[in-house]
């Protein structure tokens, strides 16, 4: 598998590094501090009263470091970059299965289409109990990944018990290129206008974004949902932003100390360029999210609506160490079409107190308020709206969070994994008889709702977990969840698409909102025209 060279937004930018290279103090300097840790790390070798564990050591130094500089600089392991290469590559060498481990025991949850072990007719509910003739009882999430991903065109050999058959199965899975896709749910939201979710930015993300349009046969207008998105390759960032934009148009620049100005856009008019567009951000929409929607916003192109987003402006070129381990050093800021900085404010080394900010401005709207009020003034550059830099993007339509409704049982249960367990052992149970009632997900929409045992199941469960069940505290919570719940069993029995569908059928405001204005010309037109004088 090739090396992910990558700017972490992500971008791929042209890098020279030698053992001379020397760009902030002077060359003195950096030889001095190497000498001194050099000299300090022999003599802990030499001296210090039991064994060092040098690799330990040489990690938390390197983690030490960083930490004293911006909060998005980072070290990354040898064992996390095989997933980061896997994420951001769109896919891995595996068997093609989604698997969960209840009670000890490792159960498929579902096959990837087109899969091999979808080939060979694995299917869910089965239970796989030996990898290779070696025991899969009691195995951990990691290992299944370890046994379970390898080589293209290696063989692994997996022995099944599947509910109604009497001895095992065995199938011999050859490993094939399993895409991870970067498109959550995509279809048509009204007549001639599409939704479209993207969960991040990799190296498949365009291809899929390009195919879900054409799927939902959004020719009037597209709903792009980058809540949730915290970023990815900068280099599907700028494509993305070129795919909405007319010719000629920059979508972003980057400058840092080490790195020359440089303008991303495309001289091409995009795809996508006059069709109306939505965006949906909140505070988890980053990095790459903010350079597609304030490109979106800073050409007049499209509304926003949702909440300000996280305000990550800053990018990270990632450079792989001698062990497969990787740094992530912050090397550039990153600025609009119109010259905004995204980036919110922060003080090296204090990395604890700038996500503690992020936290309270995605709560807080008094606090945000506060220390947004003195942010430099932008316009757009075709309307002259006024816009802001220096603390995110901020939507044209702003929704508030609903912060009446409890859902603090809910989480308990969900973190605790009892909710997912319980949905995995009734679709174990019931998929059968589930499949043939409701062949379509219209018929299971229009008439499927949960047993009327399940929420004292959910109860009886997260206490054998050690989740309380108060009924003062926890009020209607259960019962206001319950879509929720009917969203789960139909995400495991048609994908996430369908998950989406009835949690948008039941509560999203600000999906309610993008659906108003996109359906309403007169409106979207309006949010986008120059400010009266």
């Amino acid at each position: 598998m090739r090396r992910v060279l990558t700017i972490v937004l992500f971008a791929l930018l042209p890098f020279v590094a030698t053992a001379q290279m020397v760009i902030g103090g002077s060359e003195q300097e950096v030889e001095q501090s190497l000498r001194k840790f050099n000299q300090f790390f022999y003599y802990l070798d030499a001296l210090y009263v039991d064994t060092v564990d040098h690799s330990s050591v040489t990690e938390e130094a390197i983690r030490a470091v960083l930490a004293e500089l911006d909060p998005h600089s980072a070290y990354v392991t040898a064992e996390e970059m095989v997933d980061v290469e896997n994420e951001f590559s769109g896919s891995f060498s595996g068997v093609g299965i989604e698997f969960d481990i209840l009670n000890d025991t490792l159960s498929v949850v579902s096959t990837i289409a087109g899969g091999p072990s979808e080939q060979l007719g694995m299917v869910a509910g089965d239970k796989i109990i030996a990898i290779d003739s070696e025991s899969a009882v009691g195995i951990t999430q990691n290992d299944v990944r370890k046994r379970l991903r390898g080589p293209k065109g290696s063989v692994v050999e997996l022995d099944v018990v599947r509910r109604g058959m009497k001895e095992p199965l065995r199938f011999r899975v050859v490993r094939d290129d399993i895409p991870i896709e970067t498109v959550d749910a995509a279809y048509q939201i009204a007549p001639n206008i599409g939704y479209v979710k993207v969960n991040r930015f990799a190296d498949n993300t365009m291809d899929e974004l390009r195919e879900a349009i054409n799927k939902t046969g959004a020719t009037e207008g597209l709903i792009l949902d980058l809540r949730g998105n915290g970023g990815g390759l900068l280099t599907q960032a700028v494509e993305m932003g070129s795919f909405f934009l007319p010719a000629g148009k920059k979508v972003v620049s980057i400058e840092g100390r080490s790195v020359p100005k440089t303008n991303y856009g495309s001289e091409l008019a995009g795809d996508y360029s006059k069709p109306r567009l939505v965006v949906l951000i909140d505070s988890s929409s980053a990095s790459a999210s903010e350079i597609v929607s304030g490109a979106v916003q800073d050409w007049d192109r499209g509304v926003l609506i949702g909440q300000p987003t996280y305000g990550k402006g800053l990018v990270q070129r990632q450079i792989p160490l001698s062990d497969n381990s990787a740094v992530r050093i912050t090397v550039a800021h990153y600025y609009t079409p119109s010259g905004r900085a995204i980036q919110r404010p922060y003080e090296n080394g204090k990395a604890e107190e700038y996500y503690i900010d992020h936290v309270r401005r995605s709560v807080d709207e008094h606090y945000r308020d506060s220390v947004n009020q003195n942010l430099p003034a932008y316009r757009t550059l075709n309307s002259g709206r006024t816009v802001y830099g220096g603390g995110g993007v901020e939507p044209d339509l702003y929704i508030p969070i609903d912060t009446t409704r409890n859902f603090a049982y809910w989480s308990a249960l969900s973190g605790a994994g009892v909710i997912n367990e319980l949905v995995n052992v009734y679709l174990d149970e019931e998929r059968g008889r589930l499949e043939r009632r409701y062949p379509t997900f219209e018929a299971f929409v229009e008439g499927y709702s949960l047993p009327d045992d399940f929420q004292q199941r959910l109860i009886d469960l997260g206490e054998e977990r050690g989740v309380a069940y108060n009924p003062d505290k926890v009020g209607n919570s259960l019962s206001d969840t319950a879509y929720l719940l009917k969203a789960l069993v139909a995400r495991k029995l048609w994908g996430t698409t369908e998950y989406y569908r009835i949690v948008h059928a039941n509560e999203d405001p600000e999906l309610d909102m993008a659906i108003d204005v996109i359906c309403s010309p007169e409106r979207y037109y309006e949010l986008l025209a120059p400010p009266a004088e």
